[in-house]
């Protein structure tokens, strides 16, 4: 057993026995002495712990002092009834601090129990129940607040699991402090009985068994009860105020007698006012003038000495902060910060600040995190951090979208204006500016508030800016996820799987592919939309193709068949006829026929008049399907789809190129025609 249990043992064992065995005066003396400094420990310990928690075991300490406390008044009250001689530590308490009249003592020990009884632990009890509460129904609030910083990237799973861990423990710690409360108000009361009892059983013990007179008796037992009173309830006193403390304590960074001073005498104005008051309640009324103008020109001159104190410390600041900036400019290897590059940019002209300024109702950063959880859940991967920045030399209405540092996108909004965007089958125009929708180039006008209404009763699309800036980043990041997904990122994902798929994770990596490699492949399913959210199946299928090809273009290909349900229900709505144009067998066999193979993959070696006629029919068909108003899908044989995406994708971003092993057994395709040379 360690030294600090068997102390702790000791110690409440120590409290059962002296309920039971009697102790020489001497011994009381001891341990009254030892009670009298534990309280004064908790009490200082109270006042400057910077933070309620350093305190967790405060209900624990709370019961053991109370108990030790109780064994050590019913160990005095059987001296005092048996001998009248309970020891120097209560006569001298009795004696002394009631000055040797039994009156005064009286007095003071019944001011000292209403102090303790209806002041202190009244206080602190209220408290600690209101603080236990609000405790817990801020728990949930504390909840989402980390998790959204999690999903923001702002900390990670470790600070997450840290800040909930945080958060239990306060609900815990106030939770028994409500209840640990009770001990001190049922050691009050406790204590004022005990002392009534050796009151009067004191006086009828030492008229009956001592031999003294009835006054005498009194007087004698009166005065060991105050001194035994004293004794025991200044130290839980003690405690009370220490739990006052503990459960009102506000700051959590700095010390409590920096704080109280800092907050009382930091303001020179409140000290004036102070001073100059004192200076004329001496000087106007009867009191003791020479008192008060003493008092006044020490609080007036205290706030002319930290006035200047002030002055200095503000005059310092500034030099300090520009010899930084100096500092920082003179630094050679300040340049280094000026290389990194952000992986996502939204600058926007000064008209746009209203947005992103929560200060005046804008919810754009708000929109940003959404964006990030959206394209989690929609693709599975985790989107970098997005930097919003405004920029002066943009016009005030645009905006830019930057990726790597390099523009990709740009866009224009009218500040407290709605685009108000035609389905289709809307007939009736409505005024406004005319514009097109920045995400999808789509036809577009710009409406004001007024106009809003109207233009949603006819059928109108109504968008209010935020909502338009949101929905063009959002495309924006979906189309260059692929180029944002570092090694790192890929890193995280296989640690994020690790724990629950450790055999996986240890066949595949780095046994058959390396980081660098299945980052090849997420990179090809993001480019093309797939979702990677499925990184088992990924996983497996890569682990299963892997002895046999080291390709990550092919290896991409077994990856999309083994995600064929998630492919089919993304292109492909179930219990309804999707329109799709095919590949004629006659190119397959072209494009299969131009392939090379080197050390730095496959490549296409197809003659470039084959390669226009097939850009033309592939044009011809596509446009078919846009007239019908599907989407633009194209099937091949599962060996051709790659070589085929990669011919094309430099001509149709939008064009999607399926193969048949990706298309689940219950889709239902028609024919709307066929790419053929």
């Amino acid at each position: 057993m360690r030294r600090n249990d068997m102390i702790v043992g000791l110690f409440i064992l120590s409290a059962v026995i002296f309920l039971i065995i009697p102790m020489p005066s001497i011994l009381l003396d001891v341990l009254l002495a030892l009670n009298i400094s534990i309280a004064m420990v908790v009490l200082f310990n109270a006042m400057f712990v910077k933070e309620v928690l350093s305190m967790s075991a405060f209900p624990t300490i709370l019961l053991f002092t109370t108990i030790f406390r109780i064994s050590l008044n019913v160990s005095s009250t059987r001296l005092i009834l048996s001998t009248g001689e309970p020891g120097n530590v209560i006569a001298t308490f009795g004696q002394f601090v009631g000055g040797g009249n039994l009156v005064i003592g009286i007095i003071i020990f019944i001011i000292l129990i209403m102090v303790q009884f209806m002041v202190i632990n009244k206080g602190s009890e209220r408290v600690a129940e209101v603080t236990a509460r609000f405790t817990l129904d801020a728990m949930p609030g504390k909840q989402m607040a980390i998790d959204a910083d999690l999903n923001t990237g702002a900390i990670n799973d470790a600070e997450a699991m840290a800040r909930r861990g945080k958060i239990q423990e306060e609900a815990a710690f106030f939770g028994s402090m409500d209840g640990a409360t009770k001990y001190v108000k049922g050691d009050a009361i406790a204590g004022l009985i005990i002392t009534i009892i050796n009151m009067v059983g004191g006086t009828v013990m030492g008229v009956m068994y001592l031999g003294y007179s009835g006054m005498d008796a009194f007087q004698h037992f009166a005065i060991m009860t105050i001194g035994d009173g004293l004794v025991s309830q200044i130290p839980s006193l003690m405690i009370s105020l220490a739990t006052g403390i503990l459960v009102t304590k506000a700051s959590k960074e700095a010390d409590f007698g920096d704080m109280l001073m800092n907050q009382l005498f930091s303001i020179p104005r409140v000290l004036y006012l102070v001073g100059g008051s004192m200076i004329g309640l001496g000087i106007v009324t009867p009191l003791n003038t020479l008192l008060f103008l003493a008092y006044g020109m020490i609080f007036i001159i205290s706030g002319r000495v930290i006035a200047g104190k002030l002055e200095e410390v503000q005059i310092e600041q500034e030099v300090s902060t520009d010899e930084a900036s100096a500092n920082e400019i003179r630094k050679p290897e300040n340049v280094v910060s000026l290389l990194q590059v952000d992986p996502i940019e939204l600058e926007f002209g000064y008209g746009i600040i209203p947005l992103a300024d929560t200060n005046q109702g804008g919810d754009l950063l708000d929109r940003v995190v959404l964006i990030r959880r959206q394209i989690a859940l929609e693709l599975g991967c985790v989107v970098p951090m997005i930097r919003l920045r405004d920029n002066i030399q943009l016009n005030p209405n645009q905006y830019i979208i930057k990726i790597k540092g390099i523009q990709v996108s740009e866009g224009e909004i009218l500040f407290d204006h709605y685009m108000a965007m035609n389905p289709g089958y809307v007939e009736e125009e409505i005024t406004g500016i005319p514009t097109f929708e920045p995400s999808f180039h789509l036809p577009a006008i710009w409406i004001t508030e007024g106009q809003r209404e109207r233009a949603e009763t006819l059928g109108y699309t109504v968008v209010d800016p935020p909502s338009i800036i949101a929905t063009h980043l959002t495309e924006v990041i979906r189309a260059h996820i692929f180029e944002l997904l570092t090694r790192q990122d890929v890193q995280h994902l296989v640690d994020n799987i690790k724990d629950s798929h450790s055999t996986l994770v240890g066949e595949l990596v780095p046994k058959l592919l390396s980081i660098g490699e299945i980052q090849k492949v997420l990179q090809n399913l993001l480019r093309e939309g797939v979702s990677i959210r499925d990184l088992i199946t990924i996983f497996e299928t890569l682990a299963d193709y892997a002895p046999t090809t080291r390709d990550t273009d092919v290896l991409t290909e077994y990856a999309r068949q083994s995600l064929k349900r998630a492919i089919s229900n993304k292109y492909f709505p179930p219990n309804e006829m999707t329109s799709v144009v095919t590949l004629d067998p006659k190119v397959e066999q072209e494009i299969m026929g131009s392939v090379k193979q080197s050390e730095q993959g496959a490549f296409l070696t197809l003659d470039p008049n084959v390669t226009r006629e097939i850009m033309e029919s592939v044009q011809t068909e596509v446009h078919k399907l846009e007239e019908l108003g599907k989407n633009p899908i194209i099937i091949t044989s599962p060996i051709v789809r790659m070589y085929f995406k990669r011919l094309t994708q430099d001509y149709f971003k939008d064009l999607i190129v399926v193969s048949y092993n990706e298309i689940d057994s219950n889709v239902e395709l028609q024919s709307v025609g066929m790419v053929t040379v």
